[in-house]
């Protein structure tokens, strides 16, 4: 029998102490509530990334609806379209003829075809057992021209070793080619947001003559493609994993895997690491740390002792981030994660010994639709936990808005000086999908 889920949530069920946490699932994964904080990206987003591309979801209405309404808020609704599975389709054996025939209908009506069509079936085509393999070769054989590339949206699958996400970041990459190497290429994998110029990982690579590649900064299908000559392909996230494995396996592509880590010590071993790689000198980094150290102390006279929580979603290493802070002397009391990224152990560990009475917060815990949300105090980094605290001081910064390394940090403190000093309403921010989306509205 159904039982409505009211009152105030339970405390054992929605936080704990981070002294009692077991790594690196915090929390009871069943029923799940989606809190309104939707900066951050879809596979939709993702995949607008490729220039030049075209995007068929076939799925049913109610299934449609959400990627529907991503390519419309993104003004992207002319690279955008769906082929709704009726009912008939379950029993009828129509469903391959289906998407052959709308998928002709679809390429026949736009103004140009694209150069990639990225096709996305969903959940119940596992359990219709449709003929995939048929229908991507038949599209092939129609349109030669057009590169299809077979994905999927399937949340059902979401607790497999391949979500929906990392089986996107490793086929958008799929269409590159094996072609004539260039030794001065370079290409970041995985990622959503461009790596900023001003980081110490752009700076490097510039200054020794590489050039860093990067999806999201592609404008042509060609300029896209031209990432098969780069000889290192890196990486700063866990879901680039599976793209960049695939692409090794591939195209040779060597990888290297530089997380986007907060503490000084994490960031000067990667970019010892590149720097070892590519054979080449790299600085000390002395005077950057000392400016890390006083804008971090400019920003502690600002932000005092207010207590601050950072949700997973603002950065890929939440934790990462806190233990920086809190070393600093900020006063971090929340940290909203339901599941830790195998890069943070290292600094859940550390968070355990030293500072064990900061609280992990659920963020997808059924009973946290009832969080109060009246901790109005609070200085928030993330749209969740602007969300869940009901604070109007935050940093408004999602999967780290393309900042890393020292540049990160002091970045970081200028925006942690900004969010105090200005009051800004949440429902305003969190309600677009995919913040920093170039093509957003």
């Amino acid at each position: 029998m159904l039982k409505r889920i009211k009152g105030t949530p339970a405390p054992q069920g929605v936080y704990l102490p981070i002294a009692e946490a077991k790594f690196p699932s915090f929390f009871y994964d069943g029923l799940q509530y989606s809190p309104p904080a939707r900066g951050t990206w879809n596979i939709v987003h993702t995949n607008m990334l490729v220039p030049e591309s075209h995007q068929i979801y076939i799925c049913a209405l109610g299934c449609l609806r959400g990627v529907v309404l991503t390519a419309a808020e993104m003004g992207a609704l002319s690279r955008f379209s769906s082929i709704v599975v009726e009912e008939k389709h379950l029993f009828d054996g129509t469903m391959e003829d289906t998407v052959l025939r709308g998928t002709a209908e679809i390429l026949s009506r736009l103004p140009k075809a694209p150069k990639a069509c990225f096709i996305y079936p969903s959940c119940i085509h596992h359990f219709m057992g449709c003929d995939w393999q048929h229908v991507y070769k038949q599209l092939v054989s129609a349109y030669p021209h057009i590169a299809f590339v077979p994905c999927w949206m399937d949340p059902i699958r979401r607790h497999s070793k391949l979500t929906a996400e990392m089986r996107t970041r490793r086929q958008i990459y799929s269409l590159l080619e094996k072609q004539a190497v260039d030794g001065t290429s370079l290409n970041m994998i995985g990622s959503n947001l461009p790596v900023r110029p001003q980081c110490e990982l752009s700076s490097l690579l510039r200054a020794n003559g590489y050039r860093l590649r990067q999806l999201p900064t592609c404008t042509s299908y060609e300029e896209y493609l031209a990432m098969g000559s780069s000889f290192l392909n890196i990486g700063q996230e866990p879901l680039a994993h599976i793209a960049l494995a695939a692409l090794e396996k591939r195209l040779g592509q060597q990888q290297v895997y530089l997380s986007a880590a907060w503490n000084y010590e994490e960031i000067e071993a990667n970019l010892q690491r590149l720097a070892q790689l590519l054979q080449i000198a790299v600085p000390a980094y002395t005077e950057t740390k000392k400016q890390c150290d006083r804008r971090l102390q400019e920003a502690l006279k600002i932000v005092g002792g207010r207590p601050i929580a950072i949700d997973f979603t603002a950065v890929t290493r939440p934790f990462s981030l806190a233990r920086l802070l809190l070393e600093q002397g900020f006063n971090v009391q929340r940290i909203y994660c339901d599941t830790a990224v195998p890069d943070d152990e290292a600094d859940v560990a550390l968070l355990q010994r030293h500072f064990p009475t900061v609280r992990v917060y659920a963020v997808r815990h059924a009973y946290m639709h009832a969080a109060a949300r009246t901790d109005t105090d609070f200085l928030a980094i993330g749209q969740k936990a602007a969300y869940y605290t009901g604070t109007s001081h935050f940093v408004n910064i999602v999967e780290g808005g393309g900042w890393r390394d020292y540049a990160g940090i002091q970045e970081m403190a200028r925006q942690l000086i900004k969010a105090v000093r200005e009051e800004k309403s949440a429902a305003a921010y969190i309600q677009q999908k995919g913040w920093g989306c170039p093509t957003c509205l």
